[in-house]
């Protein structure tokens, strides 16, 4: 009996998770990203993989709407990636909460992985994972609390040990060189 009140309960869950995914694509739509039917179950699925894997438990719509409305724009994911990235994001995300000690928001979190994405990884997942998440997960397990004033924003240059291209600093330089 327990197991059949399980599998109806994640029954529902999915279909609920189905529903919730197909209606983000009137947001993402505008952005050329729609999922289908298919993928929104490909999804649900990866989603009860992903907390099993994690040992986690999610009540009410979960995160992946907030995943898709946070990197519907961004200029690295396209229709032609969209589920793999929907599916590699969300379970990055599980990863680093609990890697996280669930001391950060679901909403700080996401700024967070959102900003590293664009501005410092470029749309590398590799890099977003075990560099960016890996070093501020580090710092909050650590203690540091500095990321809820911000919310999350602009936090990783505090922890950030890589040296970073400059567009302003290269265009100087070009120029220096030119007119030699």
């Amino acid at each position: 009996m327990a197991i059949e009140q399980k599998n109806w309960l994640e029954l529902m869950s999915k279909q609920s998770q189905i529903t919730q995914v197909l209606q983000t694509n009137q947001y993402t739509e505008q952005f050329q990203l729609v999922l289908s039917k298919e993928d929104a179950a490909v999804l649900a699925e990866s989603r009860m993989d992903v907390l099993n894997k994690e040992q986690r438990i999610e009540f009410g719509q979960g995160i992946l709407p907030g995943i898709i409305y946070a990197f519907c724009d961004s200029s690295y994911i396209m229709q032609d990636n969209y589920r793999e990235a929907l599916i590699r994001l969300q379970e990055i995300f599980y990863l680093y909460k609990n890697e996280m000690l669930d001391e950060i928001t679901d909403d700080e979190l996401l700024e967070f992985m959102r900003e590293q994405f664009e501005d410092v990884c470029y749309g590398d997942f590799d890099y977003l994972e075990g560099t960016c998440l890996d070093i501020f997960a580090q710092a909050i397990r650590a203690g540091y609390a500095g990321y809820k004033e911000s919310a999350g924003k602009g936090e990783f240059e505090k922890f950030d040990i890589v040296k970073r291209w400059d567009k302003e600093l290269y265009l100087e330089t070009l120029k220096e060189l030119a007119w030699r």
